[in-house]
């Protein structure tokens, strides 16, 4: 058998090189190397961080609050809220705050010291079914830019556990600014599904720091 047939023989009877894809292999690879929505994270227009407050009465405010993580990311918002408890599992005392990167959850800052907060008062039976929606639908209008052009003036939201009723905040930078806070107010509203009947309250932290009673003046209600 002289050399040329025997190279004849080896090669695949079909005639294609195995070692090589065909076409439409060769075209599904690219598709999927060349498409960088499969590896790309996709950026959030702020970065947030999450923080964690646990009521321990011997220590100081401010050494029971702590920061859990930051990120930027889709992806690294919802690898965060599949990790972390859920409000509702959270015991009495305890907050999870969400703020922008720089401004930290207390009224001192200086981001939050002219401002106030859109508040939601939740009653204990609400604990099972609703809290953990609120609060989620709460992170996803923050972290979606959600109240439009007026979505610079939040600063961020807060989860209060409590006996007597939880509470979620959305807070906002100057009580004064009435067309960005009504118009957060009634989106945060519609966002939640609350009816249209029940009206929701704004107060500036002013106010709630110097209240005499049980209950803080609304500045603004929707």
């Amino acid at each position: 058998m002289n050399q040329s047939h025997k190279m004849a023989t080896a090669e695949p009877e079909t005639g294609e090189n195995p070692s090589q894809p065909s076409d439409e292999n060769s075209e599904e690879i690219s598709q999927e190397l060349g498409s960088p929505e499969s590896y790309m994270k996709h950026p959030l227009q702020n970065r947030w961080s999450l923080w964690f407050f646990k009521n321990d009465k011997s220590k100081t405010w401010q050494a029971n609050l702590r920061l859990i993580s930051k990120f930027d990311t889709v992806e690294d918002f919802w690898a965060l809220y599949n990790h972390i408890q859920l409000s509702s599992n959270l015991i009495s005392g305890c907050d999870y705050s969400l703020f922008k990167d720089g401004i930290e959850p207390m009224w001192e800052d200086a981001r939050n010291k002219r401002g106030g907060r859109w508040l939601i008062t939740l009653s204990k039976q609400q604990r099972r079914v609703d809290l953990d929606r609120f609060w989620l639908e709460t992170l996803l209008c923050l972290i979606g830019e959600a109240f439009d052009d007026y979505s610079d003036d939040v600063c961020g939201a807060v989860v209060n556990i409590r006996t007597k009723g939880d509470k979620i905040a959305v807070w906002t930078t100057d009580f004064e600014n009435r067309d960005a806070i009504t118009h957060i107010g009634r989106v945060y509203k519609e966002r939640l599904g609350l009816p249209p009947k029940l009206t929701i309250g704004y107060q500036s932290h002013t106010d709630t720091a110097t209240k005499s009673g049980s209950t803080t003046k609304n500045k603004y209600v929707v």
